[in-house]
């Protein structure tokens, strides 16, 4: 869908990630090589925001994403994971990443736009020498105590759609909804 009115009717006169009826252009998704649908509307903020560097983006303007991430449009979703990623420092948007669902093809395309930062170079291996990468599933292998709650992560427990640190030996995850640091020695990649 290219032709501008069509998108203005799709989106109803509002930013398809913030909805904000102000100031509305024709935004060309980044990395979308083989996506025919690859054109939202953004208002100049949001475009700007996600054309600039990541200590540019102002968190509370993003919090919309928590509506506009489960749209129908695949380049919304695409465009609300890439933005969601590059706030994962921020809990909320973490939370909200770790919600949104996308196939395989779709974070394929999704991920091709995510700007490489220096985790990316650090490589994580579980117990058996897999390496291991971001929104991967893990099973625990060993009964952990949880250092700051009162409970165990028990053996054979899926930790899934984990993320990486900057230490090479940590990943982070959810066990019984709280998340977590867990050694790299005590998964396997699933």
């Amino acid at each position: 869908m290219s032709n501008t009115a069509e998108l203005e009717s799709r989106c109803g006169g509002r930013c398809e990630l913030c909805t904000s009826d102000t100031d509305l252009e024709v935004f060309s998704v980044p990395n979308s090589e083989g996506h025919s649908d690859d054109k939202i509307m953004l208002c100049v903020i949001c475009r700007d925001q996600i054309a600039g560097s990541n200590d540019q983006l102002e968190a509370n303007h993003w919090r919309g994403l928590s509506d506009s991430m489960w749209s129908t449009i695949p380049a919304v979703q695409i465009m609300a994971w890439r933005v969601l990623k590059r706030l994962s420092e921020e809990s909320w948007a973490q939370d909200l990443l770790e919600m949104l669902y996308l196939d395989e093809d779709m974070l394929a395309w999704a991920a091709a736009g995510v700007q490489k930062n220096s985790v990316a170079a650090i490589v994580h291996k579980d117990s058996n020498g897999a390496i291991l990468a971001a929104g991967d599933t893990v099973t625990i292998i060993k009964d952990l105590n949880v250092k700051g709650t009162s409970f165990v992560a028990k053996r054979g427990t899926a930790v899934r759609n984990i993320s990486l640190t900057d230490n090479p030996e940590h990943i982070e995850g959810r066990v019984n909804g709280t998340r977590i640091v867990i050694l790299t020695c005590f998964v396997k990649k699933s």
